[in-house]
């Protein structure tokens, strides 16, 4: 089992390191291997809707998106985490998932997704629902916890005092594990569900 942790926070070592944390212990203790990645950190911009990914099968721009791509195909889950700007992820991270998710031709379906905000105080529920989105549109389940999975902290390190926060990290990193280790079982005994072939229906025709 592998698990791809996107970090949307451009601050090394910060509150949304903390929550992660939480997470990669119990990933560790489950025997499933992690890779963090700082994206908010590094300089990604969006998506330019020129379709050159359809024919190439990666972005057009070569940057970390296109090095996360491979990581993102090997991986049995797929964690998107990110502090709260003005009731919204990091544009950073938003961008990153945009072209990570649109550029890749590999199929998503049935790899567990999980996000995760952290905030000062107001906004995680628009986060939370804005980076479930990525999942949902591509068969993957979304992993969930004993509550929404949100982490508060204004200044750096003050998200360790958010024992309740912490304690929802270590719950959605056991259900995660549990989700994909059957999902793994799930595939071995009946294998993916069936698909259909896909029929778009456009409102201007």
């Amino acid at each position: 089992m592998k698990v791809l942790i996107l970090n949307g926070s451009p601050r090394i070592n910060g509150n949304t390191t903390i929550a992660i944390s939480e997470m990669v212990k119990i990933f560790e203790q489950e025997g499933v291997e992690t890779e963090v990645v700082q994206i908010g950190s590094q300089d990604i911009r969006g998506c330019i809707a020129c379709g050159t990914c359809a024919e190439r099968g990666q972005c057009v721009f070569d940057d970390a998106v296109n090095q996360l791509a491979e990581k993102f195909k090997e991986a049995d889950g797929l964690v998107a985490a990110s502090p709260v700007y003005y009731a919204s992820a990091n544009a950073t991270l938003v961008a990153c998932m945009d072209r990570l998710f649109y550029s890749t031709p590999f199929d998503k379906t049935m790899k567990v997704g999980a996000s995760v905000v952290v905030a000062r105080r107001g906004g995680c529920s628009a986060s939370f629902d804005e980076l479930n989105k990525y999942f949902t549109i591509c068969g993957m389940p979304v992993a969930s916890s004993q509550y929404w999975n949100s982490v508060h902290g204004r200044e750096k390190g003050d998200a360790a005092q958010d024992l309740e926060g912490l304690q929802t990290m270590r719950v959605l990193a056991r259900n995660m594990t549990f989700l994909m280790k059957s999902i793994a079982l799930g595939k071995e005994q009946y294998g993916l569900p069936e698909t259909e072939e896909w029929q778009p229906t456009h409102f201007i025709r």
